[in-house]
Formats: C-alpha cells, structure tokens, sequence
C-alpha cells in the first residue's frame, strides 16, 4: 500500500508525524519504506536520526534516481543507522525501516517523461517489496504531488492501494489551506481527474490529519482564565464548524494529534521510553500515533462518508 502524505503550507507536522507513522507501523511487523519527496526541503533523515547515514548517501537520494544521476536511490535501515540509543535495539517481531532520503542538493524539478517513468518503476518495485511505503510530498501545489498523481493513474499503477493523507493544523488558516489543496480548481482531486483518475475514487481515498490540536479540557489549559477559557472553547467549536463547511469536517478525519512539546520543539520520533521512562511525551500523543497508524489500512475508516 502506498501512502501519500500531503499539506498546503509548511510547518503542519506532516513529516514529523508521517516518520512516527511509519514508526509505528514498523514495531506492529510490517515492512516499511519511507520516501522523502520533500525536493526543495528534505528533513526525514533528521526526524529519524540518521545524520551520519544521510551524509554518507548525498547525491545518491531521490532526486539523484528521479533525474537519472544514479541507477537506484540510496536506502538506509532506520534500525542499524540510526543514532537514536532506543531506536538502536528495536523490540523482537518489528518489521523493517527504510528510508530512501531527499538529496539536500537538490530541489524541485519540473517532470518529464522520464522522470515520471522511474517514479512509477520504483512506486511498483517498493510496493511489493513493503507492506506499506510513506511518500512525504513537498507542501503545496508542488511537482512531486504532480507527478505521484500521473504515476498512479497509469493503467500499471492500478492494482495498487494508494491513499492521501492531508496533514493541517488546528487553524483558520490552516483548514482553508487543506480544503483548497485537495477541492480547489487546481488541487488534489481535480489534477487527478485530470490525470486519468476515477474522481470520486480519488476523493474516498483522501483523509485528513489535524495536528498540534489543543484540548480545552486538558489540565494544561486549566489554569487560564475563565474568560479564555470560553473564548477557546468557541474558536474550537468555530473550526468545526468552518471544516464541516469546506468539506474536511469529521467525516473526512482520520485522526487527530494532540499539541504535543517533543513533536513542535525537538520534531522526533517519539519512543515508549519518552513516554514512560523519561516522561517527556505524553501517553495521549502516543495513543494517537498509534491509532493513526492502524487506521491507514483499516478499510472502515474509508469507506465512502
């Protein structure tokens, strides 16, 4: 299954949150491959501490293989490169971690008909190899999410299992953006219609992930006052309101990520140890990573809403 992680502006949390995905799915035994699409601005290798690694294989990565520098992207196990103590010594059972990195040299491309033809060899080729493959896209209208939209409406692509996520935050700003990348004139959903895709196909195969989202009722809001207290109580029922009236309301979520320090500050994989040992990430946030996760293959949750 391939996995299309997408969001209009940057600083959504969709890599962060895409990387602790795969994460997830990795310790619960799947084979798992994450691809950085993110040309113009790459950062996997740092979520999943892989400096050294990622230096190594400069001008081997993805936009290396895409524009035909090199035959094969370059590939590192997460699990033995990895300079995260936890990460190093992974529970029995887990699956294995691959990240194919983005070349910090490289950058956005406008697509031929060659580059296009090495992302649908190498989207089919990794699909069988992996039970689930993570493409982090570049945010916004981008080439990468032009050109993942051409590769799996090709008649090749068709027998496998491609799903969207669309990463916002919990802001004004944020949940237009997200509406208009996938239902705008030129978003999602039209550039693929136009591309070949089944329209109303596509569109059951998009959900929507709301990060960084503030709970009103937590203990960390319990100390304001009582009249911000009910200003955030309203603005949190305001956007709900306003993502039901641009199409993203709660039919159309996935899931949810709770404001969360480690994910905003330190943008890391989260750990059980970070949970439970060092207590730096909260158990609500690891809960929800781990729902996510489930639910990218769990076929309930996209069913036509």
């Amino acid at each position: 299954m391939l996995i299309f992680a997408a969001s209009d502006k940057g600083g959504t949390g969709r890599s962060v949150t895409s990387a602790n995905l795969a994460y997830h799915r990795a310790l619960a035994g799947d084979d798992v491959c994450y691809l950085d699409f993110d040309f113009g601005s790459p950062t996997a290798a740092a979520v999943f501490d892989v400096a050294d690694a990622r230096e190594a294989t400069e001008d081997l990565g993805l936009h290396a293989y895409l524009t035909g520098t090199v035959s094969e992207p370059a590939r590192i196990d997460v699990w033995s490169e990895t300079e995260h103590q936890v990460l190093r010594f992974p529970p029995p059972g887990c699956g294995r971690l691959v990240l194919m990195p983005g070349d910090v040299s490289g950058g956005e491309f406008a697509i031929s008909d060659d580059h296009q033809r090495r992302c649908i060899d190498l989207l089919l080729n990794l699909s069988y190899e992996f039970d689930l493959v993570v493409v982090d896209l570049s945010a916004g209208r981008s080439y990468a999410v032009d050109m993942v939209l051409a590769a799996t409406a090709r008649p090749e692509m068709r027998g496998v299992t491609a799903r969207w996520l669309v990463f916002h935050r919990w802001t004004r700003q944020h949940v237009a953006a997200a509406a208009s990348l996938v239902f705008g004139p030129r978003g999602i959903v039209a550039g693929g219609a136009h591309r070949g895709h089944d329209e109303e196909a596509l569109r059951n195969s998009i959900r929507f992930v709301r990060a960084a989202v503030p709970d009103p009722e937590s203990p960390l809001w319990s100390q304001v006052s009582p009249t911000q207290s009910a200003w955030m109580r309203k603005t949190d029922g305001d956007l709900k309101q306003l993502a039901s009236n641009q199409g993203i309301g709660y039919s159309q979520v996935l899931g949810s990520v709770p404001l969360e320090p480690v994910l905003q500050w330190r943008e890391q994989l989260i750990t059980d140890e970070d949970v439970l040992d060092s207590q730096i990430a909260n158990q609500e946030t690891w809960t929800a990573l781990s729902q996510l996760a489930g639910r990218l293959t769990d076929d309930k949750y996209w069913e036509q809403a």
